[in-house]
């Protein structure tokens, strides 16, 4: 495990992984199909850390899972921030505005990510393309350029 700088494991109901200076995949599921609104408020309080605490390579938010590639940026303080705190704090807000809106006691999200380490190029490029074309499998858009739920920095 050489390989990553500040290499550490710790454990929720899954393990995690963390290490500085490396990309993630995280995917998250929902309870329930959100509505497109509902993944507009998810999309807008995620795409918050952009450029600030995370730096997404790609997000989608479908109706029944998010998943997402991104790097995790530093704090003033010079550490990186744990990507969980930020993912569950975005998971959090989003839940608390469509609780608000639809009248249910509990946000549509499952408590715990799942997330990776993406170990190489070809990992990371089998990913983002897994993502890229989630949309169109799901069979909710015929080009992923026509997804509004899809944030996309351009690999190359």
């Amino acid at each position: 495990m050489g390989k990553w700088e500040n290499f550490q494991i710790w454990r929720g109901r899954l393990p995690h992984w963390r290490a500085d200076n490396v990309n993630y995949y995280v995917t998250f599921r929902h309870k329930r199909e959100l509505t497109d609104e509902e993944r507009n408020v998810l999309f807008r309080k995620l795409f918050q850390a952009q450029g600030k605490k995370l730096d997404f390579a790609i997000f989608a938010i479908l109706p029944e899972k998010t998943e997402m590639v991104f790097t995790v940026l530093e704090s003033p303080a010079g550490q990186p921030y744990e990507l969980s705190d930020v993912v569950e704090k975005a998971k959090n807000k989003a839940g608390k505005e469509i609780i608000k809106k639809s009248g249910e006691r509990w946000p549509p999200f499952f408590h715990e990510s799942y997330d990776r380490i993406i170990r190489d190029d070809e990992e990371y490029e089998t990913t983002w393309l897994s993502i890229l074309e989630s949309p169109v499998a799901a069979e909710l858009c015929e080009d992923p350029e026509d997804y509004q739920h899809l944030f996309v920095i351009d690999p190359s």
